[in-house]
């Protein structure tokens, strides 16, 4: 039996196990729906995304009925996790066919795979990333000695922020030691601790970035944008399991149709996107964002289909300069081919790969 056989076989075997466990994997933001019920000969896609203002272009497309349009007699399962981690561990057990999750999780999963588990097939979002901090601190060099908190290690958060920091000069360590700590933690955790004054920062995408400003009093002492050409850079990506992708290719291509149409929707329709983003956050976690957060979050990101490889590729060579990828090379992670066939179909400019 070969690699790649071998791998079908042990994720077919994990694959009810964990799909059970997705709730758990997910923490309270993990739900499991059936959007569409398709005919005998249907193929089932089971897709994975956060309630996060970041996961709009998911939370739209499904409650708009988009994704189901497109993928025909096809089912859809959709499946909510807390963070690429538990997404991750979801799509190596064959758990999940698709997810969209940060470029940090996907490179991340890619190596440690051996390059067989997924494909980038597309982008989703770019921006909506920022270092806020407490008032005392105005300049990057008063972040010696402080101790900031990142969504999670090897997040492209935390990648950001540690790539950022060694540029600045500073060290820090996995363990939260070194002239700046970091103290990766979940969001909400976060935000609780700043305002408790148990953190002096966060480097967190929106909408905690915002809510970090408007709850918890803080500054922005850097927007992520600053440090890409255009301010372009890759916050969510689509990726898909290899072994999804080889036997489907074409229902592949009908989820991409309906994700082009999802994020053409938003960028039509603003003000009702962002309504209907936060009712699916409200949906999920039981608790909508204010509208001053959701406002601010929302102005700070851009839907997109491009996934922005260049900006991946760099977050990856960040990634390996701070021992958190065994090296920068990602060769062989995007599959854009599905993505410039719809964009193609839909008159919209194609993407570049890597």
């Amino acid at each position: 039996m070969n690699r790649r056989s071998t791998i079908r076989s042990l994720i077919a075997a994990m694959a009810a196990m964990v799909l059970v466990a997705a709730t758990a994997c997910g923490g309270s933001d993990s739900k499991i729906t059936t959007a569409q019920t398709g005919g005998a000969d249907a193929v089932t896609v089971r897709l994975g995304y956060f309630p996060n203002v970041t996961h709009a272009t998911p939370i739209v497309g499904v409650d708009k009925g988009i994704y189901e349009k497109a993928l025909g007699e096809n089912k859809l399962e959709t499946v909510t996790f807390a963070d690429g981690t538990a997404a991750s561990e979801a799509l190596t057990a064959g758990a999940i066919d698709a997810a969209y999750i940060g470029p940090g999780p996907a490179t991340n999963l890619f190596q440690k795979s051996g390059g067989e588990a997924i494909r980038i097939v597309s982008g989703a979002a770019s921006g909506g990333a920022s270092l806020v901090v407490s008032s005392d601190i105005k300049t990057p060099a008063d972040l010696e000695g402080k101790t900031i908190s990142t969504p999670k290690l090897g997040n492209t958060q935390d990648v950001a922020a540690r790539a950022w920091l060694e540029e600045q000069g500073f060290k820090t360590t996995l363990e939260g030691g070194g002239d700046v700590k970091i103290a990766p933690q979940e969001n909400s955790l976060t935000l609780d601790a700043f305002k408790a004054g148990d953190i002096d920062g966060a480097w967190v995408p929106e909408p905690w970035a915002s809510r970090l400003v408007l709850e918890g009093g803080g500054h922005e002492l850097l927007d992520e944008q600053e440090l890409w050409p255009g301010g372009k850079f890759a916050t969510t990506v689509l990726v898909v399991a290899t072994t999804f992708l080889e036997d489907h290719p074409d229902v592949v291509k009908q989820l991409l149709v309906g994700q082009i149409e999802a994020s053409t929707y938003i960028n039509d329709n603003s003000d009702e996107a962002k309504t209907i983003t936060n009712a699916g956050i409200k949906k999920i976690t039981d608790k909508a964002l204010t509208p001053e957060v959701i406002d601010a979050a929302w102005e700070n990101l851009t839907f997109t289909d491009d996934p922005i490889t260049s900006s991946i590729q760099k977050a990856a060579e960040n990634a390996a300069s701070v021992e958190l990828l065994d090296s920068s090379d990602i060769s062989g992670i995007y599959d854009l081919e599905a993505l410039n066939d719809a964009l193609e179909a839909a008159g919209e400019p194609t993407v570049t790969g890597a």
